[in-house]
């Protein structure tokens, strides 16, 4: 159990994560396949007939304990990250943006994209309870119990898949000072890699006893499920990133509206507003090596289930195979092959303003439309943000400003170069004050008529 915790904190020390992906240049004037991304309605404000996306990276987390100091400090992560007495949660992962094309068609664009995602999180876990999953080592010393009681569903997950997208925007309606475009994605899901750990309504006592650590009296109803590599392996990044793409098994959508307030100079704008529902579908994992089990855990009376064999576990189908041997797990649903994930619904809104010329401002929000504590849900997370820019045909500077769910405020800045960008949206706060959240992403693309 340690292992698999410190996959998802390891890799926060590996590269600098955020709040939405591309923040700041999903906003740009250039526009093109990353604003689609954000708004498929976008499609239609290319500045070029044609737009072609090479390919760009973003990772990014957020959580509500560790800081950055934390990240950059050594030592062990996982032995950091349960020292409070509060619920820790925890969002993370890694969007590859593929080759792509999008071009204009006179009142119509196009595009055709690839993407990957890479997805880890940790919902709403009793401090107490991962403490004593994966600390006990270094509380040897100590001695004492813990009475948790937790009404909601405590969740370890990770999700990889891939995804091929269609995309079509028209204008509805233009004249010399308005323009409205209507825009929608459909996407080929390829699912990959899954696996899910769920402890809803858990009661119990932790005991340690100087290193020994046991739980009596608990009750929780668990689901464990696990497909592709995660099945066998929850501790190696390589066993998300060569799982990106799997079968195709999935539908989902976008769909947006977009309107413009034309400038009197020709290609800007006074006012872009635009308005998002995002991920409405979702994916089936099917095969015969799949997993997906709903249990019952109780430790009556005077038993007692010893935590420590679980400290060394790096899969989901070994911690079962322990809790299954130790007696205390029955089944409540026989094991199913084929089970669906949902993805991640969001609705998405923003507002970019001409304050003078040459210096705009962008608001933007993200909301999710779906609870986190379920099973099969791919958890996501609100964003509210605030962009000044400098911006030019060729070159972009931009300062993003944001406030995400769990780790609170952060400040990046990113720039543009022709199609290059690089950025982030919390590098500034990361090095200067003790932010619970980190990003970076850098990509290339160009456009033509």
């Amino acid at each position: 159990m340690k292992k698999m915790l410190c996959l998802l904190l390891g890799l926060l020390s590996q590269a600098n994560f955020a709040q939405e992906h591309y923040a700041g240049i999903n906003t740009s004037q250039r526009g093109g396949i990353i604003n689609a991304g954000v708004n498929p309605a976008e499609l239609v404000n290319l500045n070029a007939r044609y737009d072609i996306h090479v390919i760009s990276i973003s990772a990014k987390a957020s959580n509500s304990e560790l800081g950055f100091s934390d990240l950059v400090g050594g030592g062990d992560f996982a032995d950091k990250l349960f020292t409070g007495n509060t619920a820790v949660d925890l969002r993370m992962d890694a969007q590859i943006t593929g080759p792509g094309i999008a071009w204009n068609s006179q009142r119509w664009a196009f595009a055709f994209t690839t993407k990957g995602h890479a997805k880890l999180d940790l919902v709403d876990v009793d401090a107490n309870l991962g403490d004593a999953l994966t600390n006990s080592a270094i509380d040897s010393y100590l001695s004492g119990s813990s009475v948790i009681a937790n009404s909601n569903n405590q969740r370890l997950a990770g999700t990889s898949w891939g995804e091929v997208a269609f995309s079509a925007a028209t204008i509805l309606f233009e004249d010399a000072t308005h323009k409205l475009n209507l825009g929608a994605s459909v996407k080929l899901l390829f699912p990959g890699s899954y696996a899910n750990f769920g402890a809803n309504e858990f009661s119990g006592t932790v005991h340690n006893e100087f290193g020994e650590v046991s739980l009596t009296n608990a009750q929780a109803n668990l689901n464990i499920a696990y497909s592709g590599n995660l099945g066998d392996d929850f501790s190696q990044f390589g066993d998300y990133a060569s799982s990106l793409f799997g079968k195709p098994n999935g539908v989902a959508a976008d769909i947006g509206v977009n309107y413009r307030l034309k400038d009197a100079e020709e290609g800007h704008y006074k006012l872009n507003v635009g308005v998002a529902v995002k991920n409405i579908g979702s994916m089936k994992f099917k095969s015969n090596d799949n997993s997906d089990t709903n249990y019952v855990l109780s430790v009556q009376g005077t038993d007692t289930l010893g935590l420590n064999q679980f400290q060394g576990a790096q899969s989901l189908r070994e911690i079962e195979s322990l809790l299954l041997a130790s007696g205390f797990l029955n089944k409540t649903v026989a094991e199913r092959k084929s089970f669906k994930v949902t993805l991640p619904t969001v609705l998405t809104a923003y507002a970019d303003l001409k304050i003078v010329p040459q210096f705009y401002v962008t608001a933007f929000a993200q909301l999710k439309m779906r609870k986190d504590e379920e099973n099969t849900q791919i958890a996501g997370q609100n964003v509210f943000s605030l962009t000044p820019r400098f911006t030019t045909r060729t070159i972009e500077v931009y300062l993003p400003m944001s406030s995400s769910e769990f780790s609170g405020f952060a400040t990046g800045l990113g720039f543009r170069a022709y199609g290059f960008f690089i950025g982030s949206g919390s590098v500034i706060t990361a090095l200067l004050s003790d932010a619970k959240q980190a990003d970076a992403y850098i990509g290339y693309g160009f456009q033509f008529d």
